[in-house]
């Protein structure tokens, strides 16, 4: 029960390391398992390649459509010895003459094995895909 709680404690670490600077450098991999399960309102899949994948596509579209943005994480803590809850907001000013602006606050659900590996990844957005998108039709 010790080395589990530590092992818990090293993976809750590791997000709040990762987590703040995902626009700008990539994750570490090493706390999810190779078949890792990822679902947010817009996408769905399964295996590390594709996750690697959505965090450098998360990267190279921040730095193209956006003159600033961020990832600001408010909390990680556990649930218990097999859940990880992460409170976070995006924000971000799109690279438009008119300087729109993005907002919308999200918490991302891990579940972990009996490894202390992360297995599946949920995130849950405050607003609907369409929501987020209709900013960036609005004056800064």
């Amino acid at each position: 029960m010790i080395n589990r709680q530590l092992q818990l404690e090293s993976v809750i670490f590791t997000l709040k390391q990762d987590l703040p600077t995902l626009f700008n450098q990539d994750i570490s991999y090493s706390i999810y398992t190779h078949d890792i399960y990822f679902a947010d309102p817009v996408n769905k899949f399964k295996g590390k390649l594709n996750y690697r994948i959505i965090f450098w596509t998360l990267r190279f579209h921040g730095g193209l459509f956006f003159t600033n943005i961020a990832f600001d994480l408010h909390d990680v803590y556990a649930t218990d010895l097999n859940t990880i809850i992460a409170r976070w907001t995006v924000r971000g000013v799109l690279r438009v003459p008119w300087r729109a602006k993005l907002l919308f606050n999200g918490y991302s659900t891990y579940k972990l094995n009996t490894d202390c590996l992360i297995y599946e990844h949920i995130d849950t957005w405050d607003k609907r895909p369409g929501e987020i998108l209709s900013q960036f039709w609005q004056q800064g």
